[in-house]
């Protein structure tokens, strides 16, 4: 079988780390399937490459192609300066209603990590990708717009709003927050993971990080009362998924402390930023996590680093965030075989001691090797 992926090699380090990556995944099919299965690679623009080539930083042909799309990966696209896009990656996720975004964490032995034990670590975060802050509004303070807002909040709403204050919404509403734990209930069933956490700070934001576990609650008994419990029912001997909340702030402790309590998560946009780059450097940091933002239709993975400009150009990063991406993306293609060779691979090549400049700085007595080195030496274990 033969599938259509599109890809983005993304700004700054971008092309870097799709070379040493896209080898990988065509050698793990062809490893795992001896060339069963395979993937054709197809380029789109966007970013800095289709500025240069278009005059435009996200072409109405990529958007059109990625529409109709089902697999698509990309490395880190920047965020135009002084004006257009607010950010090529928010929009891309609000225009093609990538809502959730998710992102497996677990650990690689070999690496350093500030845990005793972060083999427990073993975590996947559904974060909501398309409310809260990503679609918030703003006013500065002294502006004549939040001036505005605030009158009316103080006299119409009885608020109280200090003069001088800036001025923020962040919406959450029950489509987004039900759609985005439906698919990680869908994901824990599938998996046979045991728990879903939602994960929200509504002891103080009632009406929207509490709703939003209100709503996760509501659609397990609505859509799924026959294959889920509550941590109540679990401590009475009931058995199946369990589903529980806990407070943000409180989880930033528990995965720390206890962090094999935990399996899928599914949080609002903001807290799963925060929890899921805090996760990502309990295991070896964003050098190593993996991401993918999904539709309904469309599968979209990427490097979840940024473009990292002052190493463009330098083979000194770490590729593995898109080469586990592009696993993550084999995984979703049917093709667990070829992903489970690359996260093999992965384990190997760190135990070796043979790793980029980010890891070299975790592990004892490592040999340095530069982006490309790496991918070969990733491609080369499978």
């Amino acid at each position: 079988m033969r599938k259509t992926a599109y890809f983005i090699e993304g700004d700054g380090i971008g092309p870097e780390v799709w070379q040493a990556t896209r080898p990988v995944l065509d050698k793990a099919l062809d490893k795992a399937y001896s060339g069963q299965h395979s993937l054709e690679w197809v380029e789109l623009l966007a970013g800095e490459k289709a500025y240069k080539e278009t005059g435009e930083y996200l072409p109405a042909r990529t958007l059109d192609t990625l529409r109709e799309a089902e697999l698509a990966i990309k490395g880190p696209l920047a965020t135009p300066v002084g004006g257009g896009f607010r950010s090529l990656n928010v929009t891309l996720r609000q225009v093609l209603d990538l809502y959730a975004c998710i992102r497996p964490v677990r650990y690689f032995q070999g690496i350093m990590s500030p845990l005793k034990r972060p083999e427990l670590v073993d975590m996947v975060v559904f974060r909501e990708n398309t409310e809260d802050v990503y679609a918030g509004i703003e006013w500065a303070a002294g502006s004549p717009e939040a001036e505005k807002v605030a009158s009316f909040l103080r006299d119409e709403m009885k608020a109280d709003i200090a003069p001088g204050s800036g001025i923020g919404i962040k919406p959450i509403s029950e489509k987004g927050s039900k759609r985005l734990v439906r698919k990680a209930i869908d994901y824990a069933l599938y998996k046979k993971r045991p728990s879903v956490t939602l994960v929200h700070k509504g002891n103080i934001m009632k009406y929207t990080e509490g709703a939003f576990r209100a709503w996760g609650y509501e659609l397990a008994r609505e859509e799924y009362a026959d294959r889920t419990i509550t941590e109540d029912e679990a401590g009475q001997g009931k058995t199946g998924l369990v589903i529980k909340d806990r407070i943000a702030d409180a989880m930033f402790q528990q995965v720390l402390l206890k962090p094999d309590l935990y399996s899928v998560i599914a949080t609002t946009n903001l807290n799963g930023d925060y929890l899921s780059d805090a996760l990502a450097a309990q295991v070896g940091g964003l050098g190593l996590a993996p991401g993918v933002n999904m539709s309904d239709r469309l599968a979209f993975f990427e490097a979840t680093h940024g473009t990292v400009p002052s190493y463009a150009g330098k083979d000194v990063v770490n590729p593995g965030s898109l080469i586990l991406s592009g696993a993550m993306l084999l995984e979703h293609a049917g093709w667990e075989k070829a992903s489970d060779l690359i996260h093999a691979s992965i384990e190997k090549v760190v135990s070796s001691k043979r790793v980029t400049q980010d890891l070299a700085r975790q592990i004892p007595d490592a040999v340095t090797v530069g982006c490309k080195e790496f991918g070969e030496l990733i491609g080369e274990n499978l």
